[in-house]
């Protein structure tokens, strides 16, 4: 009896060690399980832990926010929400006493058409190039290489668009210069005037009362020198950057120079058109070709130094698709 009392005694004893010992085995699993759903849940309700892809989009809204308000300049010209300057003349100038001419060498839609025609298509079509034959790589969120090239390169290209045309409009509105051939729209002479050479004529009604009138108190600086200068010589600066076929030695250096041709044509045709001084024309020639400068070389990527990934982390992290930066993994 004795013998028999300790066997099973014995066994009592190994069955609550099992049951102990599973039961912390178990019990082990579910505290930890309790942890991790702790631990992501923390993570969830971290307000600074936001995925990449998110935080990406909203630099791009970022971006096009930027877009239009660096717009607003332009369109308050264009709907004539502000009136420019009424400025006055002296009696006798005669650099305001040209004929005004119906039809323009170069007018507004071919202007704005061909400029942005011609620079965008090369642009789409030479990233599109680098994206199928170049092996060009992003980290971008957008996925479609193609749409975040263009993305990027024409994203700039348009920045600088409304940068220098808003630039443009704020100065025909707030200096006022007339044009050389205010007198002919305005329809009036000096002789009618009454007014004796030199004066300062600041009083004056013109006899026509329409749109007409209010633009050639627009002259300073031309629009059109400075669109065609910005817009060509950015292609100018993109084919520096993007053409690297050694093939023909002057065949770049000849496209730059005719871009750059027909710029300086598009300007010098506002003075034989009687609708700017020269020295507006000079003015906007400087103004594109610096708006040209400063985002080919500090906004857009096409001069920019490609940054080669060398750790797992680096590919972790996503670019905005207007991001300057251009990854090649």
């Amino acid at each position: 009896m004795q013998k028999r009392d300790a066997v099973v005694s014995l066994r009592d004893a190994e069955l609550q060690n099992r049951l102990t010992g599973g039961g912390g085995d178990d019990e082990a699993p579910r505290q930890n399980g309790t942890g991790k759903k702790h631990a992501v849940a923390a993570t969830d309700l971290d307000p600074m832990h936001k995925s990449p892809c998110n935080q990406s989009k909203m630099l791009v809204g970022l971006d096009i926010l930027c877009l239009f308000l660096v717009s607003i300049p332009f369109f308050v010209c264009e709907f004539k929400v502000v009136v420019a300057y009424k400025r006055g003349f002296f009696c006798g100038d005669t650099s305001i006493m040209y004929p005004y001419m119906e039809s323009e060498s170069i007018p507004d839609s071919v202007l704005i058409s061909g400029g942005i025609i011609i620079t965008g298509l090369t642009i789409a079509l030479g990233e599109c190039y680098r994206v199928r034959y170049r092996g060009v790589h992003s980290r971008a969120f957008v996925r479609n290489l193609y749409i975040s090239t263009l993305y990027k390169e024409l994203g700039s290209f348009l920045f600088g668009c409304c940068v220098g045309q808003s630039l443009t409009n704020m100065a025909k509105l707030g200096v006022g210069r007339l044009r050389p051939h205010f007198l002919s729209v305005c329809n009036v002479s000096y002789a009618s005037l009454g007014c004796s050479p030199g004066e300062y004529v600041s009083d004056f009604t013109c006899k026509r009362k329409d749109k007409m009138v209010e633009e050639a108190r627009k002259s300073f600086f031309s629009g059109h020198a400075s669109f065609a200068m910005y817009t060509l010589l950015y292609l100018a600066f993109y084919l520096q950057a993007r053409f690297t076929w050694r093939g023909a030695r002057l065949l770049r250096p000849m496209l730059q120079f005719l871009l750059v041709l027909l710029a300086v044509y598009t300007g010098l045709s506002r003075i034989s058109d009687y609708r700017h001084h020269p020295t507006d024309v000079l003015t906007g020639f400087l103004q594109g070709a610096l708006t040209a400068y400063w985002v080919a070389f500090y906004i857009s990527s096409m001069f920019k130094t490609s940054h080669i990934c060398m750790s797992p982390t680096s590919l972790s992290s996503i670019e905005s698709p207007l991001s300057s930066q251009q990854t090649d993994c």
